[in-house]
C-alpha cells in the first residue's frame, strides 16, 4: 500500500510523482535531486483528483520511505495535521494579497520536524492578480526545501510566469469502470449502485461516491434531469428555473450545514465550552470573536459551495443534453442519462443536432453569467427560455 493507491485512473501521474520522490530522497541524502523540483502544478478537469493528488504527494515527500501510507508522517499530512504542510484552500470566491503575503512568510520557514516545508494552494486559481504577483515572487526565489503545489483547473489559469516555473502534472477523468472498481473495493458499494453512480459523475470520483452514498443527492439530480421534458411555454421555464435554483440551494445547505456546526462545536470545546474550573469563564467570554471570525469565514465558504452547486447542477442538464446529441449522431459511446432514456429519444426525434448543440451554449452561457455575479435565477431563465426554442 502507499499514498498514491487512492488516485483512481491516474498511472501516468502516479509515475512521475514517483519518479520526483526518488529525487527527493536524493536530496535529502545530499545528491542533486534529480526529478524533483520546487514548484508544481496540478491540474486537471473536475473530480479528476488533483488535490488529491497534490496531498498524496505531500505525503510521500515527507515520508522516510517515499509514501508507505502507513506511518506517522503519512497519516499526518493526509488528514492535514502535519506541522510542516500548510494547507490552503480559499474559503470565498477570491484569495487576496494580504493573505498571500502571509502565506509565502510562513512558506519561508525551515521545517520543523519533516523533510520538506510544502504548501498546498488548492483552488489556486482564486488569487486575484495582486495575490498572484506576489506568489510569483516565491516561486521565482524559493527558500531552500520549500515545495509548493499548485492546484488549478487547467494551467491557463494562473499567470504565465507563475505556470513557468511550476512543473506540470495532468490529472484525467477516469473511466467508468475505475470508478466501478474504486467504489465497490474501497468504498463497499455494491456494483449494480457503483455502476449507476459512476456513469452519472461523469468521470468525478467525488461526485460518485456522493450519488452512490446519499439518496437525497440521487433525487435532487434526478429532478434536474427531469427539467427538460417539463418545458412546454414559458410560464413552465420560469417555473423550471426557479425550482433548479431551489435544487442548487438545497444541495448547498445540504453540504455547509454539517461542517458549520461541527467547526462551531469543536471551536466551542476549544475554548473550554463544558468544562468547569478557574479560568473557564474567561476563556468562555474570549471566544466571541473566535466565533465571529469563524461565522465570517463559513459565510465565504457558504458563497463558494453555492456557486459550485449551481454549477454541479447545469453539468448534469448539460450532460443530458450531450446525451441527447450523441443518439442524434448515431455515436456508439456511454450514455451518463440513460435512465432517461424516453426523454432522450423523445427529444432526439423531434430536434435536430444544431438545437441540440444551442441549447448547449445556453446551459455554457448561462455558468458563464452566474460566475460574472448575475443573479443565478435570473440566469437560469434565461437558459430555460432558450432551452424550450432550441
Amino acid at each position: 500500500m502507499t499514498v498514491f493507491d487512492d488516485l483512481v485512473g491516474q498511472r501516468t501521474a502516479v509515475a512521475q510523482l514517483g519518479r520526483a520522490v526518488t529525487g527527493a530522497d536524493d536530496l535529502v541524502s545530499g545528491g542533486p535531486g534529480t526529478g524533483m523540483t520546487h514548484a508544481w502544478l496540478f491540474t486537471g478537469p473536475p473530480g479528476s483528483g488533483r488535490e488529491e493528488a497534490a496531498r498524496a504527494f505531500a505525503a510521500a515527500l515527507q515520508c522516510p520511505d517515499g509514501g508507505c501510507g502507513h506511518c506517522d508522517s503519512c497519516h499526518q499530512t493526509l488528514s492535514g495535521t502535519h506541522p510542516d504542510v500548510l494547507y490552503v484552500r480559499p474559503s470565498g470566491l477570491s484569495f487576496g494579497v494580504a493573505a498571500t503575503r502571509d502565506l509565502v512568510l510562513r512558506a519561508g520557514s525551515k521545517p520543523s520536524g519533516g523533510r520538506f516545508r510544502i504548501v498546498l494552494f488548492e483552488d489556486a486559481d482564486r488569487a486575484t492578480e495582486a495575490a498572484s504577483n506576489a506568489l510569483l515572487k516565491a516561486v521565482e526565489e524559493p527558500s531552500p526545501r520549500t515545495v509548493w503545489l499548485l492546484c488549478t483547473p487547467t494551467p491557463e489559469d494562473l499567470l504565465v510566469t507563475i505556470r513557468s516555473r511550476c512543473r506540470l502534472v495532468t490529472l484525467t477523468s477516469p473511466g467508468t469502470a475505475e470508478l466501478v472498481t474504486a467504489l465497490t473495493e474501497r468504498d463497499g458499494i455494491d456494483r449494480s449502485t457503483a455502476e449507476q453512480a459512476a456513469r452519472a459523475s461523469v468521470g468525478r470520483i467525488d461526485r460518485a461516491r456522493q450519488l452512490a452514498t446519499d439518496p437525497d443527492a440521487r433525487g435532487r439530480r434526478e429532478e434536474v434531469l427531469s427539467i427538460p421534458a417539463r418545458l412546454d411555454g414559458l410560464g413552465a421555464c420560469v417555473t423550471a428555473a426557479s425550482r433548479l435554483y431551489e435544487i442548487a440551494e438545497q444541495e448547498a445547505k445540504a453540504l455547509t450545514g454539517a461542517l458549520d456546526e461541527k467547526e462551531r462545536d469543536e471551536l466551542k470545546a476549544a475554548f473550554g465550552e463544558g468544562s468547569q474550573g478557574k479560568g473557564v469563564a474567561k476563556a468562555i467570554r474570549g471566544a466571541s470573536g473566535a466565533l465571529k471570525e469563524l461565522e465570517e469565514r463559513q459565510k465565504r465558504r457558504a458563497t463558494r459551495i453555492k456557486r459550485d452547486s449551481y454549477d454541479r447542477a447545469l453539468l448534469d442538464l448539460a450532460a443530458f443534453y450531450r446525451d441527447v446529441l450523441t443518439l442524434q449522431l448515431g455515436a456508439q459511446v456511454e450514455l451518463s442519462t440513460a435512465e432517461r432514456s424516453g426523454d432522450l429519444q423523445r427529444l432526439a426525434r423531434s430536434g435536430s443536432p444544431e438545437s441540440t448543440l444551442r441549447r448547449i451554449d445556453a446551459i455554457m452561457a448561462c455558468r458563464e453569467r452566474i460566475a460574472a455575479n448575475v443573479h443565478p435565477q435570473i440566469a437560469m431563465e434565461a437558459m430555460t427560455s432558450a432551452l424550450l426554442t432550441g
